[in-house]
């Protein structure tokens, strides 16, 4: 057991769940076999055709065409469409003897108790002994279908309960049964943090587990409590939303994507099958909720739920919101309330949450009731759906997107005042709660978050797993070894240093920079290596637009020409400096945040990546080195033979099209990841300390200050002939404006070196100065300004 690998999965059901699980699992290198009924009848098409029933075409008909539908969806399950090349489809009659080769056998067919049962049965025929076997049932309680099972069975199945969409969303819930074999529980546990990139969250086996029951509760409170009272579905959404570090989606935006049957069902499931449950009559449906399923006003899937997209007269679009008094759809009216207000300006979301909570508004009386009620439900779940606080917290944070937990709100309002206001208002709590704080233990959790209290034992008690994870803002404060207002420099032990700024969405600018200068001064005198690791959000969203604007329309041309030499000069430093800088980026990580990680020497990005320099939508040219960094990676990937103006186009496009990659994987495609140098990982988790490993490692083999680049290969007047044709011809089709043709000829001219006769070897700073000249010419054009306006005042990208 101890040597278990995963190589081969098989999925069971080829639905929206099913497709999607497989998709995942290519994505993590495994070889997948997804499987799926046999059609009893012909379509009109294969009638047309002359097919048959026997046809190998027609007897995968619904597997292959589930599977396509997944890789053509938006947002895509893969992460580059060619990992579709991992699955294998096949059908359950034809095929289900090649489950004996799988590691792990996943069922994700219709929500019957005896559907899945006969599939198990069918399983057990064929699977290797000792393979894992799992259902992502939802609903069905997951020892019933273990019924009639061989014990070998028994001990390597449990749940699995994968949240829609597998990709994106990070919580598994893990159910094991009592036969569940606990070496199984612990692979899993593992498995599904390094290798799926999931939060994993061990749930006993309760009506809708953790996540669902809580947020179906949350829901369901909200729908009572809104209906009573003058709060419009707008209203709530905003104060649901990110003000309380939620999705924008908030509530009812949540349950129109999502979908109202689903939330319904869950709902109608928990109230069935929970008599015992204190609040029970929440998961009633309110008859506002039943009218709109019974007239099909689920959502948008039949695209009008709790709002609807409308157009007036003019063809005008607007979004209509449902009055839940009337059920009839009216503008938009959000009221502004000073609580809210007053939060914004607050930076710290455990700061901002006793502010909503003491509001002296409409809005702090939501929050103190919405609050509370959250507060009361969740301390009677321990131990019913789980014995360890935390797991709520991880399953709320990781299934329905909450940046803190219940507990954790709690933490942040304070334990006794919670409950105090909780006895006011009429929630009752479970009384575990009084008996910690009797016992002198005012919060759920250690100051720094890796211990919890446990209900059972009346004692704090470490979290698993959290040592291995590296978390700089939880860090004690000898860690600290510099800092200004917008960036820390952390020690992570080891001789390896750590640096994040908090910015607006991590924009690079004058601090940051310093921040960059300082900490590689730092690491150079005293440490061993340096990693670039943003909290939060995004990794960067690039260069502060707003400050280059300010300085190109004011005509600073001076100081503008010395804000870029210093931005190119600081990514040099970290190319040329004398200890390696290892860049972890996640999420955004566009413009100078891109530009910034092209310089380090090694990139470990988490596999949600969304890089790409940008600089073309505001009218320039990447200025930071970008567009010197990708002559050089061309000059170094062209080999004797290659097409090499094909090469350079591509090079250009990528560029010049703005492409922002849609995972780590296709950051390699485009170039902005260097494939045998840059990795990337599947857990956010876990990517800090990653990162430091391989810092480390490159620190271990003896590293050497690397010398400038004076060998770099530029096509000169060749490269720019196919970029001046290609631009002309483009505009002269209206495909691109005029200012568009001026930008591509401007980044043509920089990737080709200038205007040299031939192929010639030149400098980085040679490029550079290129770069740097072409950037401040556009920063003079007038449609340049009014793109950057645009982007600073409408944060929207002004084609002109």
């Amino acid at each position: 057991m101890a040597n278990r690998t995963i190589r081969k999965v098989t999925v069971i059901g080829s639905g929206i769940m099913g497709s999607r699980i497989a998709c995942h699992f290519a994505n993590t290198g495994a070889e997948v076999l997804l499987l799926d009924i046999v059609p009893q009848n012909l379509t009109a098409e294969e009638t047309a055709a002359g097919k048959t029933l026997s046809d190998k075409a027609v007897r995968n008909r619904i597997v292959n065409s589930s599977l396509q539908a997944a890789i053509k969806s938006n947002p895509s399950p893969l992460f580059t469409k060619h990992f579709s090349t991992r699955i294998q489809t096949g059908n359950l009659e034809d095929h289900i003897s090649f489950i004996q080769t799988s590691d792990w056998i996943i069922e994700a067919v219709t929500e019957r108790l005896d559907v899945k049962q006969k599939v198990f049965e069918l399983v057990e025929k064929h699977r290797k002994p000792g393979s894992l076997v799992s259902t992502n049932t939802s609903g069905i309680p997951i020892h019933m279908l273990i019924e009639g099972r061989s014990e070998d069975f028994k001990l390597n199945f449990l749940g699995t309960h994968f949240f829609n969409p597998p990709r994106y969303l990070q919580l598994l819930e893990l159910i094991p049964t009592p036969s569940t074999a606990a070496n199984v529980v612990s692979f899993l546990e593992d498995y599904g943090r390094r290798i799926l990139g999931k939060t994993v969250v061990i749930c006993k086996d309760t009506p809708a587990f953790i996540a669902n029951r809580i947020g179906v509760f949350s829901i369901q409170w909200l729908f009572h409590f809104a209906k009573g009272r003058d709060f419009t579905v707008e209203d709530i959404d905003n104060l649901t939303g990110t003000i309380l570090g939620r999705p924008k989606s908030a509530t009812f935006r949540t349950c129109d994507v999502v979908g109202l049957d689903t939330l319904v069902h869950v709902a109608r499931g928990v109230q069935d099958n929970c008599p015992d449950d204190e609040s029970r009559a929440i998961f009633a449906i309110p008859e506002f909720v039943s009218a709109m399923v019974e007239k099909g006003w689920i959502g948008d899937k039949n695209k009008q739920g709790f709002y609807l997209k409308s157009k007036n007269d003019k063809g005008e679009t607007s979004i209509l919101s449902l009055n839940l008094k009337t059920l009839e759809y009216q503008p938009q009216q959000k009221t502004k309330y000073s609580t809210i207000e007053k939060a914004k300006a607050v930076e710290s979301l455990s700061n901002r949450m006793n502010i909503l909570f003491d509001g002296e508004d409409a809005a702090g009386d939501f929050y103190r009731h919405s609050f509370c009620a959250l507060f009361a439900y969740v301390s009677h779940r321990i131990p019913e759906i789980s014995d360890d606080l935390f797991r709520i917290d991880d399953a709320m944070k990781a299934g329905f997107g909450w940046q803190l937990g219940p507990f954790q709100i709690w933490d942040a309002v304070g334990v006794k005042k919670g409950l105090d206001w909780c006895d006011k208002l009429g929630y009752l709590c479970a009384s575990w709660v009084k008996e910690m704080l009797t016992a002198g233990e005012e919060r759920f959790y250690s100051n720094d978050e890796r211990e919890y209290w446990s209900s059972s034992k009346k004692i704090f008690e470490p979290i698993p797993g959290v040592d291995d994870i590296l978390t700089p803002s939880k860090m004690n404060e000898n860690s600290l070894v510099w800092q200004n207002k917008a960036a820390a420099l952390r020690h992570l032990g080891d001789g390896i240093l750590v640096l994040g700024w908090q910015t607006k969405m991590n924009t690079i600018g004058a601090e940051v920079i310093e921040a960059l200068n300082k900490s590689i001064d730092i690491a150079e005198q005293s440490y061993r290596g340096l990693v670039l690791y943003n909290e939060g959000e995004n990794f960067s969203a690039g260069a502060n637009v707003g400050l280059i604007f300010m300085l190109a329309a004011n005509q600073e041309y001076d100081e503008l020409d010395m804000a870029v030499r210093t931005f190119q000069k600081t990514c040099m430093r970290m190319r040329y400096s004398a200890i390696p800088v290892v860049a972890a980026p996640h999420q955004l990580t566009l413009g100078g945040g891109c530009e910034i990680s092209m310089h380090c020497d090694k990139v470990v990005a988490h596999a949600e990546l969304y890089m790409g320099l940008v600089e073309f939508g505001v009218g320039v040219i990447p200025g930071g080195g970008g567009t010197k960094e990708f002559a050089l990676r061309y000059s170094d990937e062209l080999k004797d033979g290659d097409i090499r103006l094909n090469t350079f186009r591509n090079r250009f496009l990528t560029i010049g099209q703005a492409k922002v990659s849609t995972s780590a994987e296709e950051a390699f495609e485009l170039g902005y990841l260097r494939r045998g140098v840059d990795e990337y990982t599947m857990s956010r988790s876990l990517q800090l300390t990653r990162a430091k490993e391989a810092c480390l490692e490159l620190a271990n083999r003896g590293y050497t200050q690397p010398a400038p680049r004076k060998d770099i290969h530029v096509l000169g007047k060749e490269g720019l002939g196919i970029i001046y044709v290609g631009a002309n011809s483009m505009r002269s089709g209206h495909y691109i404006s005029e200012h568009d043709q001026l930008i591509s000829e401007k980044l043509g001219y920089v990737l080709a070196g200038g205007d040299l006769s031939a192929t010639t070897e030149v400098s980085e700073q040679y490029l550079l100065d290129l770069e740097r000249k072409a950037f401040l010419e556009l920063c003079s054009e007038r449609k340049t300004l009014e793109r950057m306006q645009s982007l600073v005042n409408t944060g929207k990208i002004l084609r002109n």
